[in-house]
């Protein structure tokens, strides 16, 4: 997914002079809700710096893309997108546009990326998010690239044990950011006061992702998500309540919780159950109405755990389950726990806590060493699992993965055989299952009013990749002339379903 920064709506901060004189950045953002809060940082920085942040790469004087690495074909998209800013047309007086690479591929591939690329004026590491704006104004400024960070494991650079990582200072991690010590933010970077993230809005939608933890302690053999995102951190309750707060105020009306691992938050403050307490604290926030929970590891859910999510007022009984396969043998070979018998019982106390609860995942086909008869176990278990949405990904090396160098490859076309044929199970699946949720009373966050059409999401459908619900106003009072707006939260009762949407009547008042 693509999105341009928004321009920014509130003042600058204080002036930099490397800034080359109030120059607009363009802020484009790859990959995942993480990425997103990280990409909030960095225009903020940037603003805070005295940049314009514009909307499109064309009006920009440079072009900060945040990529991601996370899988081949992100990779390919984040460099088409690197290539695509340097091919714009001149900046402002002719001035050549620069384009400068940050995030997840920039971090993992450092020195490599800005070799292989060289379009891209700048390549930059997650160490070099504090001084964004001087790393910016150096490339603008014409004066010597900045050198290309030098790729290292990034979980090397926090203790082991989890609960002596609470002093990261001295550690940059994306999205944790503090900005206690910065008590001249501008108006529109919060929150406004105590110890937070320094973050500027990208966007005016009812939704905004807040991020829990960052990094992964877990060793999934075909990963390489913590050798480049580093160890598992947990953000202080007290930060998170903060960046709710002032979310709260910017108009946001539903919290995406996100995190490479949710479940595991606060293993690292010392209490594993600290998402528990802290679920009511956050679905009690001020503007407030719905709060949403990401990335949940099959294998370390717990009793308190769901029933925080099942039965916690304002918190959407929504599950992201990380299940990558359904056989034994396979998920051993995965570095996971689990098989289908397991995850089946999992879900069906997830529906005897919360009937209507919405469930996705994703699942990896082709895996190194699967054979048929751990594919027939994969579709059985998606044919009983009933889920809401299920992302197929066909497997491929990743760079410095264990699964790499394990025997018992496929040949790429079986792979691809056999992700579409996983794919096109899925696809019948999914709209059986929104086949049956005709019927069903449904809470709908409108997020768009486009010629009459009301476009939004139900409880169990997440941001961008679980479908979305089209409501009929029809007859109601809205047809009196009076519409309604982005961030309403809409009663309604599904009446049609096609593939993963819904449309749904909205319910009288």
């Amino acid at each position: 997914m693509t999105s341009p920064a928004s321009a920014a709506a509130a003042a600058s901060g204080p002036a930099d002079p490397d800034n080359a004189g109030g120059a607009a950045v363009a802020l484009v953002t790859l990959g995942c809700a993480r990425n997103d809060v990280d990409s909030e940082e960095l225009a903020a920085r940037l603003e805070r710096g005295g940049y314009r942040l514009v909307d499109e790469p064309a009006e920009a004087d440079a072009v900060v893309v945040n990529t991601c690495g996370f899988v081949e074909t992100a990779k390919k998209d984040s460099v088409d997108t690197l290539l695509a800013a340097a091919e714009l047309p001149p900046a402002r007086g002719g001035k050549e546009r620069k384009v400068v690479a940050v995030g997840c591929m920039a971090e993992r591939y450092g020195r490599e990326l800005a070799t292989a690329l060289p379009e891209a004026d700048a390549v930059l590491g997650f160490d070099d998010y504090p001084d964004i704006a001087a790393r910016v104004g150096s490339v603008l400024a014409g004066d010597e690239q900045p050198a290309a960070h030098r790729p290292a494991d990034r979980r090397r650079l926090l203790p082991l044990t989890p609960v002596q990582r609470a002093d990261h200072a001295s550690v940059v991690v994306p999205g944790h950011t503090a900005g206690a010590t910065e008590p001249d933010l501008p108006v529109g970077i919060g929150p406004a006061s105590g110890p937070r993230a320094v973050r500027r809005r990208l966007g005016s939608g009812p939704m905004a992702p807040i991020k829990l933890a960052s990094g992964c302690d877990r060793r999934c053999s075909f990963c390489a998500i913590p050798a480049f995102r580093g160890a598992f951190v947990s953000r202080r309750p007290s930060e998170v309540l903060d960046d709710a707060r002032w979310l709260g105020r910017e108009g946001v009306r539903e919290l995406f919780l996100v995190s490479e691992n949710t479940t595991s938050y606060g293993k690292d403050l010392g209490d594993l159950r600290l998402l528990e307490t802290l679920l009511p604290e956050i679905a009690e926030v001020d503007g407030i109405d719905r709060v949403r929970v990401s990335y949940l590891q099959p294998a370390e859910m717990r009793p308190g755990l769901l029933d925080a999510l099942t039965s916690t007022p304002g918190v959407a009984p929504y599950f992201d389950l990380s299940f990558q396969h359904a056989s034994g043998p396979v998920l051993r070979r995965m570095r996971r726990f689990g098989d289908s018998d397991r995850f089946l019982a999992l879900l069906e106390e997830v529906r005897r806590r919360a009937q209507l609860a919405g469930v996705r995942s994703n699942v990896i086909v082709g895996f190194p060493g699967e054979t048929e008869a751990d594919l027939d176990v994969l579709c059985d278990f998606l044919s009983a699992a009933r889920l809401d949405v299920t992302g197929v990904f066909g497997y491929s090396d990743e760079d410095g993965t264990e699964a790499e160098t394990l025997d018992g490859h496929l040949d790429a076309d079986e792979v691809r055989a056999r992700a579409e044929h996983v794919s096109a199970l899925v696809e019948e699946l999914v709209a059986q299952r929104a086949e049956e949720r005709v019927g069903e009373q449904v809470s709908v966050l409108v997020e768009s009013v486009t010629a009459g059409v009301v476009e939004g999401r139900a409880a169990h459908q997440g941001p961008d990749v679980d479908g979305s619900t089209t409501l009929d106003v029809a007859g109601h009072p809205f047809s009196d002339g009076v519409q309604p707006q982005v961030g309403d939260l809409l009663a309604a009762v599904v009446v049609a379903s096609e593939g993963a949407d819904l449309i749904a009547q909205v319910a009288a008042p």
